[in-house]
């Protein structure tokens, strides 16, 4: 596998489409943290009403407990204290549940950020290269093999668009299958720049 393009224009852009990329891949993640620390930020609200609940509890307890020991009715006042003591603690509970909805939804909400930003990489950026990069190592081999130019024509042939290949010569078929070493060395070196490599000297 070859990563980078022995053509200079193919390698610049490769260079370049990895520097975007790159940059594309942290903008995703600030993007990401922020979505979560934005939404997470919410939790203020239940931790009020979490607090108040708390201390409108202990409140309401205290009193009751101080009412309870009021001689004949103590038992009896201090019951509507007691409830509301019970109502403030479900307040309470309802607060701290805000809050753990708030933590979720913020990490929900940030891993999808952060995904979507991924899939977008991977099939705009990292399977295209890669791709390529194995793509050029295997044109690379090839050229290491026993009548490496035939070959590397006969693949410009079947895989290079019709354009391209009529562009080295109108009659290039007719030519290729007479053996013709000029047309058939312009369709190896015209798969070879495809792939990204130099057609040798």
């Amino acid at each position: 596998m070859k990563l980078y393009s022995e053509l200079t224009p193919q390698r610049s852009r490769q260079v370049l489409a990895d520097v975007i990329g790159i940059l594309v891949l942290a903008l995703g993640i600030v993007v990401a943290v922020m979505v979560r620390n934005t939404i997470a930020a919410f939790d203020a609200i239940g931790k009020d009403v979490q607090s108040s609940g708390e201390g409108l509890a202990a409140t309401m307890s205290d009193v009751g407990e101080n009412l309870s020991a009021t001689p004949l009715i103590g038992g009896s006042i201090s019951v509507p204290f007691d409830a509301a003591s019970g109502a403030a603690t479900t307040l309470a509970q309802a607060g701290e549940n805000w809050q753990s909805g708030v933590y979720t939804l913020a990490a929900i909400a940030g891993w999808t950020v952060a995904a979507i930003v991924l899939v977008i990489l991977i099939l705009a950026w990292v399977r295209p290269r890669v791709r390529g990069a194995v793509r050029r190592g295997a044109v690379a081999r090839l050229t290491r093999s026993p009548g490496a130019v035939e070959l590397l024509a006969f693949r410009a042939l079947v895989e290079r668009p019709g354009h391209e290949v009529l562009a080295l010569d109108p009659a290039v078929v007719e030519r290729w299958r007479h053996g013709d070493p000029v047309v058939t060395r312009q369709l190896a070196t015209l798969e070879l720049n495809a792939a990204g490599l130099r057609a040798p000297a």
